[in-house]
């Protein structure tokens, strides 16, 4: 007997460890199995640990090994496989897949959704033309398009010029029953760790070690905080979870600057939520970013977060509210911030319990689900009516 319930293809560049990935796995497993069946196609690869953290048995996973450039060689392959399955929803992420759009639409696919989770280091305020040209040859293919925050939304409206009535802006939502603040706000001791000592203050950061995510100004800020001197610059510990392409020079930096005693490189941890029960402080250093999942994570861990003023950071982080924005690449900067909520627990408190209440309040994950359930079935009743 045929599955009637509508299926939903999500196609994305990869499917591995990284912000947005975490943001469709929440979306799968969260939204009412009996609405809609899922399948993740990714150009590149489909990570089998990663694939895993989906707990829907229900869900298809393919890996297409796109070579680099161009994809219009897949889009054959592409047409056969929307003919095949059917998907009632495409949806695409990112500039990488929006290309998938085309096949999507010449295979008859009733309602195809863009997502913009933020841009790439190469285009890190989304100024290039080239760009944004290729976002708007594409339009005519996209149904709908979904932004992740108001900072996308301005940019897909008044740069890339997409109609304002086709833009519907869905902020990321954090699992708040996973993350949630230590008790009695003490920090916890994680397996592994060496800084487990009281005395310590953990200041943390969690994502994939690469450029754009630039771990490399952290460990520059992290030195010169430590070089200020005091008791309180001795105390200062941090913990950089994940990996990527960029750890030998993380590692590097760590070395050249004496720091091996006092930064552990974590690796990748399936354990994110006990990794920010551990920590006194967050900090995200991107270059870039859209609506950070860490951020939120971090958020409702009750921690204070310190973070770059890029993308949609300054939508979730209210300086001296719920922690500090910093310009991006300035270890200068960072360090000043991080000395600054170093230097007194109260703030960092008062911090993390303001996040928590924000997160809980505008950014739950049962939120996001029914905004996109909603937009998937809008746009198939509206197929249906030929609209």
């Amino acid at each position: 007997m045929s599955d009637a319930r509508p299926l939903v293809m999500h196609l994305v560049y990869s499917f591995d460890v990284g912000g947005l990935e975490n943001g469709v796995v929440n979306l799968i497993n969260r939204m009412p199995a009996k609405r809609f069946r899922h399948a993740v196609v990714a150009l590149t690869h489909c990570a089998p640990a990663f694939c895993q953290r989906i707990t829907r048995a229900d869900v298809e996973f393919l890996s297409l090994h796109k070579p680099p450039g161009h994809g219009i060689k897949l889009y054959p392959r592409l047409y056969r496989l929307f003919r095949e399955r059917r998907p009632a929803v495409v949806h695409t992420r990112n500039l990488a897949a929006l290309e998938c759009v085309v096949p999507a639409r010449l295979a008859g696919v009733p309602a195809r959704v863009h997502g913009e989770h933020g841009w790439d280091v190469s285009d890190p305020q989304g100024t290039r033309r080239k760009f944004q040209w290729l976002r708007r040859a594409y339009s005519p293919f996209v149904s709908r398009y979904v932004a992740l925050s108001g900072h996308i939304e301005s940019y897909l409206v008044d740069r890339v010029g997409i109609a304002s009535a086709r833009v519907e802006r869905i902020c990321n939502g954090v699992d708040t029953e996973r993350f949630f603040p230590a008790p009695d706000a003490r920090r916890m001791a994680l397996p592994g760790s060496p800084f487990d000592a009281v005395g310590h203050i953990v200041v943390g950061t969690v994502g994939r070690l690469q450029a754009v995510k630039d771990q490399i100004t952290l460990v520059r800020a992290f030195a010169l905080a430590r070089g200020q001197g005091g008791a309180t610059a001795q105390a200062l510990r941090l913990l950089i979870a994940g990996d990527g392409p960029l750890r030998g020079e993380v590692e590097a930096e760590i070395r050249n600057a004496g720091l091996g005693s006092v930064v552990w490189l974590a690796g990748e941890r399936k354990d994110v939520s006990d990794v920010m029960r551990s920590l006194d402080m967050f900090v995200l250093p991107s270059r870039t970013e859209g609506i950070s999942n860490t951020i939120l994570e971090a958020m409702a861990s009750g921690l204070p977060v310190l973070a770059t003023a890029v993308g949609g950071n300054a939508e979730l982080v209210v300086p001296g509210h719920t922690g500090a924005l910093v310009v991006p690449a300035d270890p200068g900067a960072m360090a000043n911030a991080l000395m600054c909520y170093a230097d007194d627990a109260a703030l960092r408190h008062r911090c993390g319990v303001a996040g928590r209440q924000r997160v809980e309040q505008g950014f739950s994950l049962d939120a996001m689900v029914a905004r996109y359930t909603a937009l998937y079935e809008g746009l198939l009743s509206s197929a249906v009516s030929g609209r």
